[in-house]
């Protein structure tokens, strides 16, 4: 049996480099320094200063705005996983939009406030600038200077959590959802904010429910217009696009994306982010499920999968519009 002989911890000097000169009283502990000699580097005119409980800098200068997010990340993380490294806890909300560079955000030096996501267990209570949120969610971290941050989807649902409950207050809620899928690297698709901001409960939120039907209907119109390249590449005739089915008497069914009367077939585009509204949600399923009730062949189209693979989407298309649907209920296009 092999012993595996554990790596020993950096020095002071390395970890500091590392943290910006923001260290835990448990770190200078595990190399050395006792309790003794922090307290008398920190008194008035030490090298030291106390930044928040446990938490010391070393240095005598103000602190900078990157170390008082290390601050606050290194707070929240004691006692975590792995403590001192941030993996216990994650910067999110203003302060990591800023960190990640958000433009509708006061830059970080402008930032007073951190909220800081750790598991729903952890005991810490909000002190000075930090803000201490929970979650029962397994912590996801993303490197941004160094500092653990939350996902950008996360980050923006916790930011607007916070704005959209000052009564009245400023929200540039279509603004940050803007710069969050259009920003510098595609900072996150529309599909994780839908999924993050769902499940903060801000859907119920008209302002945001709107701004994110907008971005919604951009990302579909997106993909509508590549999949239209796709059908003339294939050489497939032209589709109608969302046209409106009807039964012989009147009967409403669906308006697909594309549809091809003379074979029975649909296409549907990304359905389940066609709207964030439940009610329409609901009216959106139901004529998927009439369609294929009365035969329609519905073919459906995610986004990433026509970025990724469009060969195997338009071999799909042209597939489905060869056999086309089964026994089709002769249906009025209107």
């Amino acid at each position: 049996m092999s012993y595996r002989i554990p790596s020993p911890p950096p020095s002071l000097e390395d970890l500091a480099k590392r943290q910006q000169n923001v260290v835990t009283a448990s770190q200078l502990r595990a190399r050395g320094v006792p309790a003794r000699i922090i307290t008398e580097h920190c008194r008035r005119g030490g090298p030291w200063q106390r930044m928040l409980p446990r938490v010391y800098l070393l240095q005598a200068a103000e602190p900078t705005p990157e170390q008082r997010m290390w601050a606050a990340l290194l707070y929240a993380a004691q006692n975590g996983r792995q403590e001192g490294r941030g993996e216990g806890a994650v910067i999110t909300g203003a302060a990591a939009l800023a960190l990640y560079g958000f433009t509708v955000v006061p830059r970080l030096p402008a930032v007073t406030g951190v909220d800081v996501l750790v598991p729903r267990q952890r005991r810490l209570k909000d002190v000075g600038g930090v803000r201490i949120r929970r979650t029962e969610r397994e912590l996801v971290a993303r490197s941004v200077h160094g500092l653990a941050c939350a996902p950008v989807a996360r980050a923006v649902a916790d930011a607007l959590v916070e704005w959209t409950a000052e009564p009245g207050g400023p929200a540039p809620v279509r603004a940050v959802l803007r710069e969050a899928v259009a920003g510098p690297g595609n900072r996150c698709t529309v599909q994780e904010l839908v999924t993050e901001l769902a499940d903060s409960g801000l859907t119920r939120e008209p302002r945001v429910r709107a701004a994110l039907d907008e971005l919604l209907a951009a990302e579909r119109d997106v993909v509508l217009e590549r999949l239209g390249r796709l059908v003339d590449e294939w050489r497939l005739p032209a589709p109608l696009n969302a046209p409106e089915l009807r039964m012989g008497g009147g009967t409403y069914i669906a308006v697909p994306d594309l549809y091809w009367p003379e074979r029975g077939v649909a296409v549907e585009v990304d359905p389940e982010l066609r709207c964030v509204s439940e009610g329409e949600a609901a009216w959106v399923r139901g004529g998927r499920q009439r369609m294929e009730y009365l035969g329609v062949r519905v073919v459906y189209v995610g986004g990433a999968r026509l970025a990724a693979d469009p060969d195997a989407v338009g071999g799909e298309l042209r597939e489905a519009y060869r056999a086309g649907g089964t026994d089709v209920v002769e249906l009025l296009v209107v």
